[in-house]
């Protein structure tokens, strides 16, 4: 009988990379009873750059309407340039890539990009806090033509003939015209709205889908799959019904709905995450809504609008660890399911595929850097506290700086969507902080089985991960220390001596009785999403009267 070597044993199977879920937080399919999806740029997945072009270009031409210069009509969307995560600063008009502490990790002043000294002098130790009275976060795949239309017009203002900028950096005069960064920024926001919410850009979407949407056939695969497997499905979305219908029919057809337990229309994330709004059923036929507040059960093939998640969770009777939620909206999906319902969350991340390319494609550059962090090393190896003589690294380092600079220009003009350099960026925090799942796209979970256990990898602080278990210890205070050795015999000893034995809250050990080795399904609650729910247990999760609020209701 042949044995495996060493080699072999070490291996671990991984699935193609672009057909991956990745795992920040251990979660096991089998034990997700409800299966949540957001509609754009989740179920529905957008063509790139085309949809950013329409989006970037009706919102030029919406700037012009409101009194722009005609000028501006020659900016065109370049996706090379923008990246997703960036914070735009009201008071200097600068697009920021920051880390998850808010230190400055690149700065960026129209085009051009900020020099450290430039960088120091506005932002104090190159830091700045995250309020929402001096920053905007450019979070949301909507964001990007944004982010490009921004850094156009601080360009073009900065640089026009008949505009001066002021002293305090704030803005620029044009005789008696006085622009502000932070007007410009609520212009461009204005106007980014219009487009989304009342301009006639779904009508062109949805005359042209052969050229906006993407036809995926693992759409239908997929939730078939969970539907056959015992799993109950719902969509919740921010969009229309209309433009939700016409979306849907194109990737599963006109019976689109046989294919959720549920569907909710309207619903105005994140704002259905808190107080909600009036929940209300529509009428498939017309679109509208039919009048009333709906206070029943939820029934499969109906459709309705609004609502919140607290008369859903009343209505369903779901825990929160029974829904795992997908989308691709950091804040309106992930974060604020994760906070205020302790949902499990998947998130989708279309730029994996790119970063990925460059990960796998542009290893030389990172192998290079890992030799000049030896290097590094290997100057200091035999100095220590006695030393004088500082050893001259500035070539090394500008060596790092050089190689860094060319691994971020191969993901784009403003770099990596996950790091600047060496360090991770503000949306790289977040996406390890509220996504327990994430992939570059919610149908790559049709390449696990759907009692998978994707099991996130251990993680290691420095001290663990830069140490080798081949090391030995040695330390001139061994005399002075009580322990510095394994103890773990000793402590399967003491243990023996107590009345129960330790119990620790490890994912791999999460009540195992529920699950059935044979049928994963088995252990699903036979209640569904339309099962008959007392009306007494509903009528007090109607929300009504709801004071206005900022909603990101782009999605």
């Amino acid at each position: 009988m042949a044995t495996a070597g060493a080699a072999d044993l070490a291996r671990v199977y991984k699935r193609e990379p672009a057909q991956r879920v990745f795992v920040n937080r251990s979660l096991r399919m089998e034990k997700i009873n409800f299966f949540g999806f957001d509609m754009d740029y989740t179920l529905i997945q957008y063509k790139s750059p085309d949809t950013e072009i329409l989006a970037f270009d009706m919102s030029v031409q919406r700037l012009i309407d409101i009194g722009y210069p005609e000028e501006i009509r020659k900016f065109k969307y370049d996706p090379i340039f923008p990246v997703r995560g960036l914070w735009f600063d009201y008071t200097y008009g600068n697009i920021l890539k920051v880390d998850g502490f808010g230190n400055i990790l690149v700065g960026m002043h129209g085009f051009k990009f900020l020099k450290t000294s430039e960088i120091e002098e506005m932002y104090p130790n190159k830091y700045l806090p995250l309020t929402e009275s001096r920053v905007f976060v450019l979070n949301t795949l909507f964001n990007l033509p944004e982010t490009h239309l921004l850094a156009y017009l601080i360009d073009f203002f900065d640089s026009h003939p008949d505009y001066t900028p002021l002293e305090d950096k704030t803005g620029v005069r044009g005789g008696d015209v006085l622009m502000s960064y932070k007007s410009i920024f609520l212009d461009c926001r204005t106007a980014v709205d219009y487009v989304h919410l009342e301009s006639n850009m779904k009508d062109i979407i949805m005359q042209n889908m052969e050229k906006y949407v993407v036809q995926d056939d693992r759409a239908t695969v997929l939730l078939k799959q969970l539907r056959e497997n015992g799993r109950q499905t719902f969509l919740l979305t921010n969009s229309d019904y209309r433009y939700t219908d016409k979306m849907m029919s194109f990737i599963l057809g006109r019976d689109w709905r046989s294919y959720f337990n549920i569907c909710v229309v309207d619903a105005k994330k994140p704002k259905w995450f808190a107080e909600g709004t009036v929940f209300r059923e529509v009428d498939t036929k017309t679109g509208a809504l039919k009048i009333g507040v709906h206070t029943g059960p939820l029934k499969e093939g109906v459709v309705y609008s609004g609502g919140s998640s607290d008369a859903f969770h009343k209505i369903v009777k779901a825990r929160g660890k029974d829904v795992l939620y997908i989308g691709d909206h950091i804040f309106g999906d992930v974060l604020r399911s994760k906070k205020s319902r302790g949902w499990r969350t998947f998130l989708v991340v279309p730029e994996l595929d790119h970063e990925l390319t460059v990960w796998t494609d542009r290893r030389p550059l990172f192998e290079q850097l890992n030799q000049l962090d030896n290097t590094l090393a290997d100057i200091y190896k035999h100095l220590d506290a006695t030393s004088r003589n500082k050893p001259q690294i500035h070539t090394v380092l500008q060596q790092v700086k050089n190689l860094a600079h060319e691994m971020d220009q191969e993901y784009g003009v403003l770099g990596s969507l996950f790091r600047a350099g060496s360090r991770t960026t503000f949306f790289a925090s977040q996406v390890e902080r509220y996504a327990d799942l994430y992939a570059s796209s919610c149908y790559n979970l049709v390449h696990y089985p759907s009692f998978y256990f994707f099991r996130a990898a251990m993680q290691l602080m420095p001290h663990e991960s830069t140490v080798d278990h081949a090391s030995v210890l040695k330390s001139s205070k061994a005399d002075m220390l009580k322990r510095q050795e394994s103890v773990g015999q000793q402590v399967r000893g003491w243990t023996k001596k107590t009345a129960n034995e330790n119990e620790f809250c490890h994912e791999e050990e999460e009540d195992e009785q529920s699950i059935s080795d044979g049928e994963p399904g088995a252990r699903l609650r036979s209640k569904s999403l339309s099962d008959d729910t007392a009306e007494d247990e509903v009528a007090d999760t109607d929300v009504v009267g709801v004071p206005p609020a900022f909603v990101d209701e782009t999605k």
